[in-house]
């Protein structure tokens, strides 16, 4: 199993008590972390949002994420740079594929391109987007992994689509990295963003229960099968809500430490929203041997890439070495 781990921008409300000019220092202290040469990260992450969850706030900020993986493509050497997951619907995909490119180039062929239909209604409104129905935003995914596929593998663009449209665009510089930078399709949607998958994607990204997964593992495989694309050369990673500790009662330590930073800023009913999120079946929360369990299953049914949210990431970096520590040897 590969690893990677999300870093810190303040989307989830996980740079809150920290002051504004410390911000980047924070994000940038795990990024560091993760980019030492002997850590088992093989990537960093970012979320593509503009406000925060799971309320908007005015006061805690959302980093953009194409600035950070330029900032991250310069401010670490190894660890690769992804989003997971860039937004189809907040950019055109021609401007998309010129600057993950750019990124490639300024990070040495280290950019990972996670997209997806998005879902957020209120920032698509608030940003003046307006809000597709779900067929649109899919329509315009398909075209637009299209694009990004021609543009990172021939340095042009013919296209016709629906909603986008391209007549011999150029686009250099092309990726430093041989073959184009590696698609990400994230999303389950089992009709028509698997079969987006399994015809462009490197990699996927879902999750649910394990059965979920597992179901959700067996639809792209009959996509691929039905286009000819071996179902094994398509990763298959999903992201996890992570918070371990050393026993149950360190780990119920930690949840009220992240109670406690959060709720001022969200208020009783939104912290339990919030909250939520950690108490999910799909949540990696517990005890080493409980994480290691999960996982272990995880990795029999396929899941070969987990990407870890870390809420206590700019806070409190010990659950992220203890993890190091003690589950990835049991799991690479």
């Amino acid at each position: 199993m590969r690893f990677g781990m999300f870093v810190p921008q303040g989307w989830r409300h996980d740079l809150v008590g920290i002051e504004p000019a410390r911000y980047w220092e924070a994000m940038q202290e795990v990024a560091a972390h993760a980019d030492r040469e002997d850590a088992p990260w093989e990537s960093i992450w970012v979320y593509d949002h503009l406000h925060t969850v799971p309320k908007p706030s005015d006061t805690e900020p959302t980093f953009e994420a194409w600035s950070l993986m330029n900032a991250f493509a310069v401010s670490t050497s190894r660890v690769r740079l992804g989003q997971m997951c860039t937004c189809m619907g907040y950019r055109n995909p021609g401007m998309l594929a010129k600057q993950a490119a750019t990124a490639d180039v300024i990070s040495g062929g280290r950019v990972e391109m996670g997209i997806g239909a998005g879902w957020y209604e209120h920032e698509f409104r608030a940003y003046g987007y307006g809000f597709p129905d779900v067929k649109e935003r899919l329509a315009r995914l398909r075209e637009g992994v299209e694009v990004l596929h021609q543009a990172f593998t021939t340095g042009r663009a013919d296209f016709a689509g629906e909603y986008y449209a391209f007549d011999g665009a150029i686009f250099q510089p092309m990726p430093a990295q041989a073959g184009g930078i590696p698609i990400w399709v994230a999303g389950g949607g089992e009709q028509v963003t698997l079969r987006i998958a399994a015809k462009r994607a490197d990699y996927t990204n879902f999750w649910g229960s394990l059965d979920e997964f597992a179901h959700k593992s067996e639809v792209l495989r009959g996509h691929c099968e039905r286009i000819g694309r071996d179902f094994g050369s398509i990763t298959r990673s999903s992201n996890f809500n992570t918070v371990i500790g050393t026993d149950a009662s360190d780990v119920e330590r930690r949840l009220a430490a992240i109670e406690a930073r959060v709720a001022p800023e969200l208020g009783p009913e939104v912290t339990a929203r919030y909250l939520a999120d950690f108490h999910a079946p799909s949540a990696l929360v517990g005890t080493v041997d409980e994480v290691v369990a999960k996982l272990q299953a995880a990795k029999e049914l396929g899941l070969g890439y987990a990407i870890h949210y870390w809420p206590e990431a700019a806070h409190d970096r010990s659950g992220i070495e203890l993890f190091e520590q003690e589950v990835v040897p049991q799991l690479r």
